[in-house]
Parts: structure tokens; sequence; C-alpha cells
């Protein structure tokens, strides 16, 4: 599936600007921020603005074709990957990366078994990546 038919699936008009910011988050698994995508792409549509990369951003999340990310308390990011995953920021590097995360855990059935409909899961973490543990590890 295009781009364009990814956006038509979650009954997103497809426009020019629209279709280069999925693609980018589609294309770039690093979680990227707003002033990421737009310095990226803004070399290529000169017309693009910060506020149109943001209010991008917003409908596409609303229409639930990306996810928004809070790991870190003084950025958002975007996620174009709609998977069931966990994400872990590194203290070190600032890197945001993917975990595997099961679908439906024990902790979730029994919140539905009781009732509740769990529609969303945000599941992050903080620690230490593997190239900066070894960095660290080899510096001692």
């Amino acid at each position: 599936m295009n781009v364009y038919e990814y956006l038509l699936s979650f009954q997103i008009k497809p426009s020019v600007q629209r279709i280069a910011i999925m693609d980018y988050l589609l294309k770039h698994k690093t979680h990227p921020s707003i002033d990421e995508i737009y310095m990226a792409l803004c070399k290529e549509i000169p017309t693009l603005s910060k506020t149109t990369v943001y209010n991008t951003l917003k409908l596409f999340i609303e229409h639930g074709a990306a996810k928004m990310l809070t790991i870190d308390e003084h950025n958002a990011c975007f996620d174009g990957d709609l998977s069931a995953h966990a994400h872990l920021q590194c203290k070190v590097c600032g890197k945001i990366f993917d975990l595997p995360l099961q679908e439906r855990s024990e902790e979730i059935k029994r919140m539905e078994a009781n009732g509740f409909i769990v529609e969303e899961v945000h599941c992050y973490y903080k620690g230490i990546c593997p190239d900066c543990r070894d960095k660290k590890t080899n510096k001692n």
C-alpha cells in the first residue's frame, strides 16, 4: 500500500504535505519531533511551515494514523508504527528505541474481565541503550 492509499485508509484526504509527512514518519523510525520533520522536508517543499507540520500530525493522531509519544517531557515526538510496542529512551544519548510488547498483556485481560475497554496502551521505559552502555564500559 502506498502512502496515498494509506492516508485514505484512515479517512485522511491526501495532499502533497500530508503525503510527505506520513512518508517521512513511515520511513524514519527515529521518532522525530515537529522540528525534525520540518527541517527534513522544508527544502523539498518550500511552502511547508511548522504550523502545517503540527496541524498535519494532529490530524494523523486524531484519525489513528500516527502516535504522539510523550516519553520526553520536554519534546513530543511522533511514531508512524502502529503495531503494539513499547519505547525506551536512552538517558545518555536521548534516542528512543522500539521494544516488542505483547498485544494483550495479562493486566489488560484482567481489566477487560472487570468490564473496562482498553483502547490504547503507552509503555515507556528510560535507561541506557547498548551503545552507550558499551561506551561507558570501555571508558572504565
